[in-house]
């Protein structure tokens, strides 16, 4: 029955595991598992989740940001110029990206950490309150009182399943342990989308020439990354198309907006005046 309850209707998961361990004997757990399997019916949930979402944002952004600075870069005529400047917002950008996403991470524990001493407070001072916060939230899927007075009277039990985190505020504690990966992750992923456009200003001197090459390996990235991008997150093949089009549209609006700002202010001799005599 409660296995078609939203997920915000569920005990939190470290209670359920809590409760399994000390219910259920090792062969009540092979049992189980063995019915899991040969009833063809296993869970495809990701625990990786938060790190595939990071590296696609680090990513995308690496290979659009550095792509337009570049390409804008290259209107100044200069190789040097393009690789210096593109080297030069490529690392910051990482460092950048990897710190945001790493302080991220411990300002939502914190968050967690905040409402749930506010929470368990409620609990203390006002259970009755509580009480009918949760049976408002299972009056909101047509669950009347009297059939989830029995589910209310166990939560009320357990302190640690009764507080409302994943009930009422939707809240699941992050780990703080991971929040240095996330940070290293998306900044390792800004790094090497960043880094694929600039190769060819490395290989050659030509400038025009290394942005026609730049401009075609982006392309192809940003097509490949939109379409399986949309793919992982379980789009149709139209739809994933569909996104690999966009991605590869706000890329080009980036680059072609970069170049032309840049190429006109160079024209306009605007900073002549601070080059060197």
């Amino acid at each position: 029955m409660f296995s078609k309850f939203p997920e915000q209707l569920r005990l939190p998961h470290h209670l359920l595991a809590k409760k399994k361990k000390k219910k259920e004997k090792p062969q009540d757990v092979e049992k189980a598992t063995t019915q899991s399997t040969s009833s063809g019916h296993a869970e495809g949930h990701s625990t990786n989740g938060i790190f595939v979402r990071d590296s696609i944002i680090g990513f995308a952004d690496g290979l659009t940001v550095p792509f337009a600075l570049t390409a804008g870069l290259s209107s100044l005529g200069s190789s040097k110029v393009v690789i210096l400047g593109g080297l030069a917002e490529l690392f910051a950008g990482s460092i950048s990206m990897g710190l945001g996403a790493y302080l991220a991470a411990k300002t939502d524990l914190k968050h967690y950490e905040v409402e749930e001493k506010r929470e368990r407070r409620e609990v203390k001072d006002c259970p009755a309150a509580e009480e009918e916060e949760i049976y408002d939230i299972f009056d909101q899927y047509g669950i009347p009182r009297l059939a989830s007075a029995g589910v209310v009277e166990s939560l009320k039990k357990d302190e640690d399943a009764w507080f409302m985190m994943d009930f009422e505020l939707k809240l699941e504690k992050p780990l703080l342990k991971t929040a240095w990966v996330e940070g290293l992750v998306m900044g390792i992923s800004y790094f090497f989308g960043g880094l694929f456009p600039m190769i060819p200003y490395f290989v050659t001197k030509q400038i025009n020439e290394a942005l026609f090459v730049s401009i075609g390996i982006t392309v192809v990235i940003l097509l490949a990354f939109g379409y399986v991008k949309g793919k992982a997150t379980g789009c149709s093949v139209r739809d994933s198309a569909i996104g690999a089009v966009e991605t590869l549209f706000i890329g080009a609006l980036a680059a072609g907006v970069s170049y032309g700002i840049v190429k006109g202010i160079n024209s306009s001799k605007l900073f002549d005046s601070y080059e060197r005599p």
